[in-house]
Protein backbone atom coordinates (compact mmCIF):
# COMPACT_ATOMS: atom_id res chain seq x y z
CA UNK A 1 0.00 0.00 0.00
CA UNK A 2 1.37 3.39 -0.96
CA UNK A 3 1.50 6.00 1.79
CA UNK A 4 0.64 9.64 1.28
CA UNK A 5 4.04 11.05 2.24
CA UNK A 6 6.90 12.12 0.02
CA UNK A 7 10.54 11.15 0.60
CA UNK A 8 11.10 13.94 3.17
CA UNK A 9 8.16 12.89 5.34
CA UNK A 10 5.81 15.68 4.31
CA UNK A 11 2.26 14.92 3.20
CA UNK A 12 2.02 14.28 -0.53
CA UNK A 13 0.26 17.07 -2.41
CA UNK A 14 -1.97 16.02 -5.26
CA UNK A 15 -1.99 17.95 -8.47
CA UNK A 16 -5.12 19.65 -9.78
CA UNK A 17 -5.50 16.92 -12.37
CA UNK A 18 -5.70 14.26 -9.64
CA UNK A 19 -8.61 15.93 -7.89
CA UNK A 20 -11.87 16.04 -9.79
CA UNK A 21 -14.31 18.58 -8.46
CA UNK A 22 -18.02 18.17 -8.80
CA UNK A 23 -19.40 20.64 -11.33
CA UNK A 24 -22.00 23.12 -10.00
CA UNK A 25 -25.54 22.65 -11.30
CA UNK A 26 -26.63 24.64 -14.29
CA UNK A 27 -28.24 27.99 -13.34
CA UNK A 28 -30.89 27.39 -16.03
CA UNK A 29 -33.80 25.27 -14.79
CA UNK A 30 -36.02 25.67 -17.87
CA UNK A 31 -38.96 26.38 -15.53
CA UNK A 32 -39.80 29.62 -17.33
CA UNK A 33 -39.81 27.88 -20.72
CA UNK A 34 -42.00 25.08 -19.38
CA UNK A 35 -44.47 27.59 -17.86
CA UNK A 36 -44.81 29.63 -21.07
CA UNK A 37 -45.19 26.53 -23.23
CA UNK A 38 -47.90 25.15 -20.94
CA UNK A 39 -49.87 28.43 -21.05
CA UNK A 40 -49.48 28.76 -24.84
CA UNK A 41 -50.60 25.19 -25.52
CA UNK A 42 -53.69 25.47 -23.29
CA UNK A 43 -54.46 29.04 -24.46
CA UNK A 44 -54.81 30.17 -20.87
CA UNK A 45 -56.04 33.74 -20.38
CA UNK A 46 -53.33 35.57 -18.47
CA UNK A 47 -53.15 38.92 -16.69
CA UNK A 48 -49.79 40.61 -17.14
CA UNK A 49 -49.04 43.40 -14.66
CA UNK A 50 -46.49 45.91 -15.90
CA UNK A 51 -44.02 47.81 -13.73
CA UNK A 52 -46.22 50.92 -13.85
CA UNK A 53 -49.23 48.90 -12.55
CA UNK A 54 -51.11 48.59 -15.86
CA UNK A 55 -52.85 45.23 -16.30
CA UNK A 56 -53.02 43.57 -19.69
CA UNK A 57 -55.27 40.56 -20.22
CA UNK A 58 -54.85 38.09 -23.06
CA UNK A 59 -53.24 34.84 -24.14
CA UNK A 60 -49.55 34.34 -24.78
CA UNK A 61 -48.97 33.60 -28.46
CA UNK A 62 -45.19 33.24 -28.32
CA UNK A 63 -42.14 34.24 -26.30
CA UNK A 64 -38.43 34.59 -26.70
CA UNK A 65 -35.53 35.58 -24.48
CA UNK A 66 -36.60 39.21 -24.22
CA UNK A 67 -40.32 39.52 -25.03
CA UNK A 68 -43.84 38.06 -24.93
CA UNK A 69 -46.49 38.47 -27.61
CA UNK A 70 -49.93 38.82 -26.04
CA UNK A 71 -53.11 38.26 -28.09
CA UNK A 72 -56.07 40.28 -26.81
CA UNK A 73 -59.76 40.21 -27.71
CA UNK A 74 -61.26 43.51 -28.86
CA UNK A 75 -57.83 45.19 -28.69
CA UNK A 76 -54.60 45.14 -30.66
CA UNK A 77 -52.06 42.42 -29.92
CA UNK A 78 -49.01 43.52 -27.96
CA UNK A 79 -45.32 42.73 -27.90
CA UNK A 80 -44.20 43.20 -24.29
CA UNK A 81 -40.53 43.42 -23.36
CA UNK A 82 -39.94 41.13 -20.36
CA UNK A 83 -38.07 43.84 -18.45
CA UNK A 84 -41.37 45.83 -18.29
CA UNK A 85 -43.30 42.94 -16.72
CA UNK A 86 -43.66 43.02 -12.94
CA UNK A 87 -45.55 39.71 -12.68
CA UNK A 88 -48.30 37.68 -14.33
CA UNK A 89 -51.03 35.28 -13.27
CA UNK A 90 -53.93 33.30 -14.71
CA UNK A 91 -57.03 35.44 -15.30
CA UNK A 92 -59.21 32.82 -13.53
CA UNK A 93 -57.26 33.51 -10.31
CA UNK A 94 -58.30 37.17 -10.41
CA UNK A 95 -61.90 36.47 -9.50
Amino acid sequence: MKDNYNTRGYPHQTSSTDTRRKQPPSPETNAETYYYKKQIDSRTKMVVVLIDGEEIEGTIEWYDLDALKINRQDAPNLLLPKHNIKYMFKADDKK
